[in-house]
């Protein structure tokens, strides 16, 4: 589709617009330097600094050209006398009330805006005098991360926007009128009292490090000035680039060399001297956390991270979370594993923290002992007690290509399926729905198609915690008139924007859901034409929901049925409704049959296969979609091809060269059950922490214990490589290059910013080293190698190269030819199952394995919070992350607090029938009377002591959001 698009003149040469795009943009694209301060892509046009004024042919005053779009044959002149005269008065006016700001609160070594373009025109800061009355504020550093200094402010409010429109945590204002308006945080609370969320949006936007990044400043040392007022006699710094190296140089060497480098400058004597700092370097990459997939740039100084900006990406345009921002120094940490280790020592499952002295119980060894030892014990294993004896869990926050060759390590070189990873905990029942219903387990629209929905049905997940970046999206979506429709047992902060908040009672989610396909079949909503085309089995679903009617279902979920009823009828009548959904669906005995009642859902009303509409499972880590993907699941070879189809199995065998295993293997949790009944007697885990992850934790650990031979290969000595015979020390994300798939279907690229510590080694080289030791004649010197041979067994991703994502960062699958550039949407015409057909599969309601009694009268729900992540091997030593959530807490309703006497602050016993752990209660209006929510991410209170292991019987996932617990106020 041709693009509309509008002539005019710039500076006398034609030029072209598109449609809705400003004069400072089209200036932008045609490299023409226009000053301005305001104005910031991806935020709304302000035209309140007045820097960016043009001068338009034919009109009697200047133009703000932020906002002001061209029109056909206009001629503007952005650098004529007039125009520069006035830029240059704006500029001078602000410099006058411009305090200089020391580095420790600079917000990059690019440096402030307004000096820089201070410093193109000439403008000087000594013209004006500051404004009569204006008193310096006190700088405010209570916050970990972000240091405030508003008397660099020029209240050009990108901030406010930043933070309002854009992640739209309304945390930031304007406060005051005129010459007193200033900018605050909540009711001019400080930002470490605030309800800020740390996202650092604010900080990115600032254009004059009046907002800074705190840890940038400890990375980045020295003090440093303003350069406009130190050169008041008129002397300018253009925009070059500085030297290379360490160095004083004197003030008229470097003069006409830039500013944008300077780290120090002091005085001696008549002369300035300015310290040069070292080179620095930015590596573009993808944020080592969630499933949004963010671009982010890491910024790189002495082969240490200085700190993270966000990258233009498809995912994320530029926005990060407080995790994505601030949690990057844990690669840093001196905890860090840099040595090869042999165990020297018994092991004790009986722990709670992993010993500080843990050192003592291992012996360094080198490369070649080590890989030796540890391909030794899993031969001997299977030498001994048959191929079945050996196991391995793969990670979901490395590479696909280490997802690839680890599974592919077992198949062909331990000789059988017994492979997983962390979907197992996460969204296997989700996939499991998927593939027998729709054909695949990957989601119909990206996030952002939110954009394009009426109607957005967000249950089972709390995106401001989990995919802090997708909330932004879906609370742009709100702002721009869509419908949001909330169902969870706890009311979550995205509940504020919702339309409507469904907090049912936890555990019966297919009763409040089959009561909306009642309603639908009841009331005429069906898409009929739909149905009757594109699916199957609706008799069987029809049948199954007519005895769910809200009328009776309201007791039993807790949702009025007039709300339900609602409900049902906005989501069905609108053009485009979406559906995303998190663990608070998969994480039950019944996950697979919540997912099974979504997508019954989506295709009773039709609402799949178009922009806006369709199923979303959010990814919980950063890599589970490509883990996936590439077969690192005991049932499935590559590409979602089931282990025992004849034809797969030929596949593959043929591609690598060996004979296969047809029996799928075992999960995560049968893996435990079975190293209990000693049918697995070694394991390999690399990047997983499951005596952390698992349910009960304790039979976990002792479980891991007793296996003849254990090889941990991480980053940090886990909880899980405390019971390791040999542990493997791997590479942090950003010490390597890989791809890794965010929830959308999007490959990214991932790339080498710094060098590993100590002896660390690439995790891709080390399995390729335990595959040689398996006789394998493997020579995988690169990720390209492995991601090339990929290609070869996906179908999904061969039209996306090595070198296509080297040259774009991204592409999205399926994608068949690199002519392609993948789909966005997916099941426009056709569903991948042989019939080509979606499949109705009706739920009835199961109850939870374990219920509330007199003995444990509460609900727990477990999960994860915004500073944290997963099992907390990273976040915990991220200092920002773990300064704002330094300790373990229990989130309750105030009412059972009340109930028991207990304040906040004080610590409370929870326990189950398998374990209790100590924690500090915090009062949470949003947590329902009789349950309580803990995260997992810390290991002096366990949450996975108490949770329950029954498993969901298609998806294999444990119980984790549902288990009967006894909270006791403790005392003493």
């Amino acid at each position: 589709m041709k693009l509309e698009t509008i002539s005019f003149f710039l500076n006398g040469n034609a030029v072209q617009a598109l449609a809705g795009e400003t004069i400072l943009q089209v200036a932008k694209r045609e490299g023409v330097a226009v000053p301005h301060l305001c104005a910031k892509e991806g935020l709304a046009p302000e035209g309140n600094c007045r820097a960016c004024m043009v001068e338009i042919a034919g009109e009697r005053v200047l133009a703000a050209s932020c906002c002001r779009a061209p029109s056909a044959q206009m001629k503007v002149e952005t650098a004529s006398a007039r125009a520069t005269n006035a830029q240059r008065g704006v500029l001078e006016l602000l410099l006058a009330d411009h305090a200089k700001v020391p580095s420790a609160q600079i917000a990059s070594p690019v440096g402030d805006e307004l000096v820089y373009w201070a410093n193109q025109l000439s403008a000087a800061s000594a013209k004006f005098p500051a404004r009569a009355g204006k008193s310096a504020t006190q700088p405010d550093f209570s916050h970990p991360a972000i240091a405030v200094n508003l008397d660099a402010c020029i209240t050009c409010t990108r901030c406010v926007r930043a933070c309002r429109d854009a992640q739209v945590n309304d945390v930031l204002g304007l406060a005051g009128r005129g010459a007193s308006a200033t900018i605050v945080f909540d009711q001019a609370d400080a930002i470490g009292e605030s309800t800020c969320v740390g996202c650092g949006e604010c900080v990115q936007a600032c254009p004059t490090g009046a907002l800074s990044n705190k840890l940038q400043h400890e990375a980045v040392k020295g003090e440093r000035v303003s350069l406009a007022n130190e050169f008041a006699d008129g002397r300018t710094l253009s925009p070059a680039p500085l030297p290379e190296g360490e160095g004083d140089h004197t003030a008229p060497k470097v003069l006409g060399m830039g500013m944008d480098a300077f780290s120090s400058l002091t005085r001696n004597g008549n002369s300035t001297r300015i310290s040069i700092p070292i080179k620095q370097h930015t590596t573009a990459s993808v944020c080592p956390y969630c499933g949004v997939g963010c671009q982010v740039n890491f910024h790189v100084t002495k082969n240490s991270i200085t700190h993270v900006t966000g990258r233009n990406g498809p995912a994320n345009e530029g926005r990060l979370c407080v995790k994505g921002r601030y949690g990057f120094d844990y690669v840093a940490s001196p905890e860090r594993l840099t040595k090869p280790l042999i165990r020297i020592t018994p092991k004790n499952a009986e722990f709670e923290r992993v010993p500080a002295d843990w050192r003592a119980h291992y012996r360094e060894a080198s490369w070649a002992e080590a890989l030796d030892a540890a391909a030794d014990g899993l031969k001997r294993a299977k030498s001994t007690f048959g191929a079945t004896a050996l196991a391995g869990f793969g990670s979901a926050k490395g590479s696909n290509e280490e997802a690839y060759l680890f599974q592919k390590l077992v198949r062909v070189g331990f000789g059988n399926n017994n492979v997983d990873h962390c979907t197992r905990l996460c969204h296997a029942s989700s996939v499991a729905a998927l593939l027998e219903g729709i054909g695949s387990g990957a989601v119909s629209n990206p996030v952002r198609d939110v954009e394009f929905a009426e109607v957005i049905f967000v249950i089972g997940a709390n995106p401001t915690v989990n995919h802090p970046v997708a909330a932004s999206w879906i609370k742009n979506a709100v702002q721009r008139g869509a419908r949001l429709i909330i169902a969870d047992p706890r009311r979550t902060e995205l509940a504020r924007h919702a339309t409507h908040v469904l907090q049912f009672k936890a555990d019966t989610d297919v009763a409040m859901l089959n009561a909306m396909l009642f309603t639908i079949i009841e009331e005429g909503l069906v898409d009929e034409v739909f149905v009757r085309d594109r699916t199957e089995n609706f008799d069987a679903l029809k049948a199954t929901v007519a005895n769910y009617s809200p009328e009776l279902m309201e007791s039993v979920c807790g949702v009025p049925s007039a709300q339900l009823r609602a409900v049902a009828r906005l989501f069905a009548t609108s053009k485009a409704s979406m559906v995303l959904w998190g663990m608070g669906i998969s994480q039950h005995i019944h996950g697979t049959d919540n997912a099974r009642c979504l997508i019954a859902l989506v295709l009773a009303t039709g609402q799949i296969g178009k922009p806006g509409s369709g199923l979303h499972p959010l990814r919980g880590q950063n890599n589970v979609q490509g883990a996936s993907d590439a077969g690192l699941i005991p049932m499935m070879f590559p590409d979602y091809r089931r282990v025992d189809n004849p034809a797969a199995n030929a596949r593959f065998e043929k591609l690598w060269g060996a004979k296969l295993d047809t029996t799928p293997g075992l999960t995560v949790v049968e893996t435990l059950g079975a190293i209990d009944a000693g049918t697995v007697r070694g394991m390999y885990i690399m990047g997983e922490n499951p005596a952390m992850s698992d349910p009960d934790v304790t039979h976990a650990r002792a479980a891991l214990a007793t296996l003849d031979h254990l090889v941990v290969q991480d980053i940090f000595m886990t909880e899980t490589a405390w019971l390791a015979d040999v542990v493997l020390p791997a590479t942090a994300w950003p010490e390597k290059d890989g791809t890794v798939t965010n929830t959308d279907r999007l490959v990214q690229m991932g790339r080498k910013a710094i060098d590993p510590p100590g002896d660390a080694r690439p995790d891709l080289w080390i399995i390729n080293e335990i595959g040689k030791r398996f006789g394998l004649d493997w020579h995988y010197d690169h990720p390209r190698v492995a991601y090339e041979e990929m290609r070869e067994g996906m179908d999904s991703i061969a039209g996306i190269s090595w070198d296509r994502l080297e040259r774009d960062s991204a592409a999205q699958y399926p994608c068949a030819a690199e002519s392609s550039d993948g789909q966005r949407v997916v099941f426009v015409d056709a569903f991948p199952r042989e019939s080509k057909r979606a499949r109705f599969v009706p739920a009835d309601v199961i109850p939870a394995a374990e219920q509330p009694d007199a003995e444990y009268p509460f609900v727990l729900i477990t999960g994860r919070q915004l500073e944290h992540w997963h099992t907390g091997a990273m976040t915990r030593r991220a200092t920002v992350l773990d300064a704002l959530e330094p300790a373990a807490t229990v989130s309750m309703h105030p009412f059972d607090m009340n109930d028991m006497n207990c304040a906040e602050g004080t610590k409370v016993r929870i326990s189950s029938r398998r374990g209790e752990i100590e924690l500090v209660v915090r009062a949470d209006a949003g947590t329902p009377r009789g349950a309580v929510f803990i995260p997992f991410a810390f290991a002096e209170a366990a949450a996975n002591r108490l949770t329950n292991p029954a498993l969901d019987p298609f998806g294999k996932i444990p119980e984790f959001k549902y288990c009967a617990v006894a909270v006791t106020h403790v005392t003493s």
